[in-house]
């Protein structure tokens, strides 16, 4: 048995762990009795957990397939990351189509969580730059599901968490740069409703938009925070110390959490202190950004996760309508930040219409995204928001998620009926199963 756990270190499993570097390999990892693949590990909480049962570790099954210089069309295995993808392909001029906040994903596990990122109003979900794929079936059967071909099972893998097979290749569109460095502005907003009104002006300019929230901001300052928008920068309109390298991909992570830090470490004066720090950050945003820093700031330290101690944490998602959002968002942030607990990172953004996925999370509305190191009380809490985002028509995310009830799910995504039809059609038996699947009402 191996212990595993997800990003946030605050659940934990028992598994038989196998970690093939085939496809005759993965076919023999299977376990009719309970399966679920895994990639990087980088979903929060139980996704990839398979108490006392069989998980299958992709990260190994990485090979690229073929590569179409001409459309940016690449068909790789499930085990690539995004970094993989970035390392070898930006300094070609492609870079990821849609990419969410870290780069160490495999694109099965983008698939799996149908990942969003900073321009979902724009450009949509991961499912809008996947062209087809192969899946390996309870059966035994691979089968290729595309958009023509087995399409209830195409739409039913993003964000279906795994649970109907196993993806084991698939062919993406990348998107075609001139560099790797992205056009950017900071703004501050005053409160939050400058902060909505800040958010809906620039999403008509600039594909790319995220907010940060000052957690000790309360009353008429709630909500207050930096809006940065973005853009992929053209090589002319580089500076020219930028210019010379005008693709530059970066290295390994330069910082690394060692080990996890005692609790006491994160506490309201340090969490004060940090995040000052961020928002001073966030505004003072250069003109010009790498993509790192643009879209994946934690990446540059290596195990940041460590540094919320041992119990670990949660980031709790979730996506409320637009219709009534500031009363309900207002709402919302004043349980969160009068609740006694300790959240920290956040990042708040707009999502336009949801996909065809019917467990896609993404829907048209203000999603916000916050951290919470796991303390007494914390599940109590999460539970209070559920319902609060439940009774504001919204709906929390699966790849971050650690407590959501099956009851709750079930009111939060009414598509349901219709994904566990195609779950009995392509897994009968129910090979594929986790212990988010489980909790949910996703999987037995």
């Amino acid at each position: 048995m191996t212990r595993l756990s997800g990003w946030g270190a605050n659940l934990h499993a028992d598994s038989v762990l196998k970690e093939p570097e085939s496809e005759a390999q993965i076919k023999a990892s299977i376990d009719r009795a309970g399966t679920i693949a895994r990639g990087l590990g980088r979903s929060y909480g139980d996704a990839a957990l398979n108490a006392h049962g069989r998980v299958v570790g992709l990260g190994r099954f990485d090979r690229y397939l073929a590569f179409d210089d001409a459309t940016g069309t690449l068909t790789c295995e499930s085990g690539v990351s995004l970094a993989d993808i970035i390392r070898d392909f930006a300094p070609r001029g492609w870079f990821p189509m849609i990419t969410p906040g870290t780069k160490f994903v495999t694109v099965g596990g983008c698939i799996a969580n149908d990942v969003h990122g900073k321009a979902h109003h724009v450009q949509g979900c991961f499912s809008a730059c996947v062209e087809t794929m192969t899946v390996l079936l309870a059966s035994g059967d691979i089968v290729t599901a595309n958009r023509t071909e087995n399409a209830d099972l195409f739409w039913a893998t993003f964000g279906g968490m795994g649970l109907l097979g196993v993806v084991l290749t698939a062919t993406v569109r990348l998107r075609k740069v001139e560099t790797t460095y992205f056009r950017q502005k900071a703004i501050r907003a005053g409160g939050l409703e400058a902060m909505l009104a800040t958010l809906d002006e620039y999403d008509r300019t600039f594909p790319y938009s995220v907010a940060t929230i000052d957690v000790f901001a309360t009353g008429s300052r709630l909500g207050r925070g930096v809006v940065v928008v973005g853009d992929h920068a053209n090589r002319g309109e580089l500076p020219a110390r930028l210019a010379a390298n005008p693709l530059r991909v970066s290295g390994p992570p330069r910082l690394t959490v060692p080990f996890r830090f005692p609790e006491i470490t994160l506490n309201r004066a340090s969490i004060r202190v940090l995040d000052a720090a961020i928002q001073r950050i966030q505004a003072r945003k250069p003109s010009f950004g790498h993509y790192d820093d643009f879209f994946y700031p934690l990446d540059g330290i290596a195990h940041w996760n460590r540094a919320y101690g041992r119990r670990g944490f949660t980031q709790y998602q979730f996506v409320i309508p637009f219709a009534d959002g500031l009363r309900r968002l207002h709402d919302t942030l004043t349980a969160i930040f009068s609740a006694g607990e300790l959240p920290f990172l956040n990042v708040l953004k707009r999502f336009g219409r949801a996909s065809e996925a019917p467990l896609s999370f993404p829907r048209e509305g203000y999603t916000l995204a916050i951290d919470f190191p796991i303390r007494t009380n914390t599940a109590a809490l999460m539970k209070r928001l559920d319902a609060a985002v439940l009774d504001a028509g919204g709906r929390v995310y699966l790849g971050k998620d650690s407590y959501l009830d099956a009851i709750t799910f079930r009111a939060m995504y009414p598509q349901i009926d219709a994904w566990l039809e195609v779950k009995a059609k392509y897994d009968p038996q129910g090979v594929f199963t986790s212990n988010l699947g489980r909790r949910v009402g996703l999987a037995r």
